[in-house]
C-alpha cells in the first residue's frame, strides 16, 4: 500500500507541475523554483510532514521534497547549533543528493556524448 501512496501523491504533484506548464505562461525555471520553495514554505508551517508520513517517496522525491529537505536541514541545525544552521544546514541536509546527482549528470555525459538540438 505505501507503493501506491507514494504513486498516487507523487503523481498529483507531477501533474500539478504540468498543468502549470501547459496553462500558464511560466517558464519550467520558474515552476521548479515554485515547487522547492513551496515544499520550504510548507515544512515551516508544519505541513509537509504530515504528507512525508503519508506518502514517502511520493512527497521527499519530487521538487517540493527539496524544498523541504532544505527547510528541516535548517531547522534541525538551528536546534543544535543556533541561528548559524539557517545557512549551515540545508547545505548538510542536502549535499548527498546535489552530490550524486553532479557525479551521476557527469557520467550520463562521459558515457552518452550528449550534442545540443539543431
Amino acid at each position: 500500500m505505501e507503493f501506491v501512496r507514494a504513486f498516487i501523491v507523487g503523481g498529483l504533484i507531477c501533474v500539478v507541475g504540468q498543468i502549470l506548464l501547459q496553462r500558464t505562461k511560466l517558464t519550467p525555471a520558474r515552476i521548479v523554483v515554485i515547487f522547492v520553495a513551496a515544499g520550504a514554505i510548507l515544512t515551516g508551517l508544519g505541513l509537509y510532514q504530515p504528507l512525508v508520513d503519508f506518502a514517502g517517496a511520493g512527497a521527499t522525491v519530487p521538487l517540493t521534497g527539496f524544498g523541504y529537505t532544505l527547510a528541516k536541514g535548517a531547522m534541525e541545525e538551528v536546534q543544535s547549533s543556533g541561528i548559524l544552521g539557517v545557512f549551515t544546514g540545508p547545505f548538510k541536509a542536502a549535499a548527498g543528493g546535489v552530490g550524486a546527482a553532479i557525479l551521476f549528470g557527469y557520467l550520463a555525459s562521459v558515457l552518452f556524448n550528449p550534442q545540443s538540438k539543431k
